[in-house]
């Protein structure tokens, strides 16, 4: 099995975080993508709550192959290196990759522990502003570089690929501001 682990807010879910799914899922050829919609982003101002956000999550979602859930929750974590090493160990015979929208590209060396999470999955970077180029996490693993295809999900970490594709402009910060 090849899941995408796709981690985020989600306040509000919308169309770029929908193709940033659909995108890794069609060119990686995943099985399924998991939204893990997180109880709170620590980089990020307080969210709405968790069941509202995932309710936005689950009226984009069609079929089988996309789920949301609050596994991080359940799991008692608040980071995604804790998400990824019990998702792991629970579930030993999954190919995961994680799966980021190129907008975080730039402050994802501001992750707790952001190298093990290099090391512990490959991880897929889709277009989405940002540069593939930019960052110092990015740029610390440049030799981890390689092809977005189908081998990826199989491939031994640290390794990661950046797939160029349409950009969709919208952003949940736009988004909550025009509610506001």
């Amino acid at each position: 099995m090849r899941i995408g682990l796709f981690g985020g807010s989600f306040d509000p879910a919308h169309s770029g975080h929908m193709h940033t799914a659909k995108t890794a899922m069609n060119r990686l050829g995943l099985d399924q993508v998991w939204w893990l919609a997180t109880p709170q982003n620590p980089l990020k101002p307080k969210s709405a709550p968790l069941k509202e956000r995932m309710a936005t999550v689950q009226t984009m979602l069609r079929g089988a192959r996309m789920k949301v859930t609050d596994i991080e929750t359940r799991l008692g974590v608040a980071f995604s290196i804790d998400t990824v090493s019990a998702l792991r160990r629970i579930y030993p015979g999954v190919q995961f990759v994680w799966i980021m929208g190129g907008d975080n590209i730039g402050g994802f060396h501001r992750w707790k522990r952001w190298r093990e999470i290099f090391r512990a999955l490959p991880i897929v970077v889709i277009a989405r502003g940002g540069s593939a180029r930019t960052g110092p996490a990015f740029r610390q693993f440049a030799a981890a570089r390689r092809p977005a295809d189908r081998a990826l999900p199989g491939t031994p970490a640290p390794a990661w690929a950046y797939i160029a594709a349409r950009l969709d402009p919208a952003s949940s910060t736009v988004i909550r501001n025009a509610r506001k």
